[in-house]
């Protein structure tokens, strides 16, 4: 890479313009801000998905990928001002210290954490922290009336990118990914073996509002399906040569019969293993068209930990289809919107909507099927998105934390009764009928922050939906997310479409 310090070239442009508006500005700027709006302001120009982070930036978005960051252990969610502890992680430095749910952290370090209007963020630099470093937590337990003292010796905390494991029929594994980063391969084979001891002869791979994550992860799962040479992925770009990546051979599921579930927020990886399972004609694609993120970026690393992330190439699926849906350079709004778009244009709710163009046809390598390009991948079998099973009343009930924080003083109040009422996920399962207090709740919550129904008809197909998402949160509450899933799923239609597809 040749860089052209000379008289006229735009380079020397740029450095005379940062030294002017630094030396001679009417007002004092900032450095380092004006070099980082200038570096954003280039990027924004270009793709959708070229960007610049700053250093603090950098380190959180690297965090789930990597599959770890150094802290205490614990899943938490804010009640009431006050950090309430869901769950501490299984064998993590909390658990040892015997910090249990239910607890929560009022001081961190002797500073009040709780009723002072602290930030979740804030509050979560202070609870982490380098591995072997000791942090002091002072905590209000049910049914103790001193405040009690741990200390914490803070270790690498492993982050999950597999949501849920389990046998969702007879015969029938379910394995859902969150995101593909750095273990979600081991997490994904290791799932795999769990299933097939239980009798798994075909998958539901659920990639539903997976965003996505490393390539090489979406690669190395892809190649559990195919045979040997089947071609996976190819990137290709206008300074980088093409690169194809196939499947070696040696993958474990090559024969059981596979179904992925995608939705419109499924991208980038996700699309990936999507594309290659439909391309070669080895599985079927069940849901919504994908989001269509097909861009590949390469990590610029800069001298203070920022970075910049520069689209250089695209993804195509084995058939040659891109998978990046178009963008006009420069216009993040538009493309930001394009989910409103597909919905105004009923794309999400009816398939008849959807027409693509004869030049955007291509066809799959063994059964020479017609697949379309244009962004994102098109399933076999389309989902339409039901917009009467989630009604306006219950999404604002959502999106003003009622439901969650009604769910979480609920079992605030009934955990130790709810756990030895059931000591298993299944004895749960079968046996919890839903407390009339529960909804009650929520709906005087609601009233009082000024969200009711429009009418009884509105509440009453709300209820459904509500009462089983509150299950669903209670499940996940008292053992984990895969239980979470394995109630919210029975209400899916993507997910049941996908099981009425196997018995078929």
């Amino acid at each position: 890479m040749r860089i052209d310090f000379s008289g006229d070239s735009p380079i020397r442009k740029l450095q005379i313009a940062e030294m002017a508006i630094n030396n001679l500005y009417v007002d004092s700027v900032d450095e380092n801000k004006l070099v980082e709006d200038g570096i954003r302001g280039m990027l924004e120009k270009l793709d959708p998905h070229s960007s610049y982070s700053n250093p603090e930036e950098v380190k959180a978005m690297n965090e789930p990928l990597q599959g770890n960051f150094e802290g205490i252990g614990v899943q938490f969610n804010m009640v009431d001002d006050t950090l309430l502890v869901i769950q501490p992680v299984s064998k993590g430095p909390s658990e040892k210290v015997g910090i249990m749910a239910g607890d929560r952290i009022v001081t961190v370090n002797d500073t009040a954490i709780a009723g002072v209007k602290m930030s979740k963020e804030e509050i979560m630099r202070r609870l982490r922290g380098p591995k072997g470093t000791k942090v002091n937590l002072g905590i209000v337990r049910r049914g103790v009336a001193e405040v009690l003292k741990f200390t914490v010796k803070r270790d690498k905390i492993p982050v999950k990118s597999i949501d849920a494991v389990y046998m969702i029929r007879p015969n029938v594994g379910y394995i859902r990914i969150g995101n593909f980063g750095a273990t979600t391969y081991d997490e994904f084979m290791e799932g795999m073996e769990k299933l097939k001891k239980e009798g798994m002869k075909d998958l539901i791979l659920d990639l539903q509002d997976n965003g996505g994550g490393y390539l090489q992860a979406a690669v190395e799962i892809a190649n559990e399906f195919l045979p040997k040479n089947d071609l996976i992925v190819y990137t290709e770009g206008r300074r980088v040569d093409r690169m194809d990546y196939k499947a070696r051979g040696n993958g474990k599921f090559q024969d059981g019969r596979v179904y992925v579930l995608v939705n419109e927020f499924t991208a980038s990886a996700a699309e990936i293993v999507s594309g290659a399972i439909q391309d070669q004609d080895r599985g079927t694609i069940i849901g919504r068209r994908t989001f269509g993120k097909g861009l590949v970026q390469r990590p610029i690393g800069l001298p203070d930990g920022s970075m910049i992330r520069l689209t250089i190439a695209h993804y195509y699926t084995p058939s040659g289809r891109c998978i990046q849906k178009p963008y006009t350079k420069g216009d993040l709004e538009d493309y930001a919107l394009d989910f409103d778009k597909r919905l105004k244009h009923g794309e999400l709710t009816n398939s008849d909507s959807i027409h693509f163009a004869d030049s955007l046809k291509f066809y799959t390598l063994r059964k020479h099927r017609a697949v379309y390009g244009g962004g994102g991948i098109m399933p076999d079998v389309f989902v339409p998105l039901d917009t009467l099973q989630y009604t306006n009343y219950h999404r604002q009930l959502v999106l003003k934390g009622i439901v969650i924080n009604t769910d979480l003083k609920y079992i605030d109040n009934h955990r130790k009764q709810l756990k030895s009422l059931f000591p298993t996920f299944e004895t749960f399962r079968d046996g919890f009928n839903f407390p009339q207090e529960l909804i009650d709740e929520v709906i005087k919550e609601g009233e009082k922050q000024n969200v009711k129904p429009k009418d009884d008809a509105e509440l009453q197909k709300t209820l459904p939906y509500l009462k089983a998402q509150l299950k669903a949160l209670v499940a996940r509450d008292l053992f984990d997310m895969s239980e979470y899933f394995q109630i919210i799923n029975e209400t899916s239609d993507i997910v049941m479409k996908g099981v009425e597809e196997i018995k078929n």
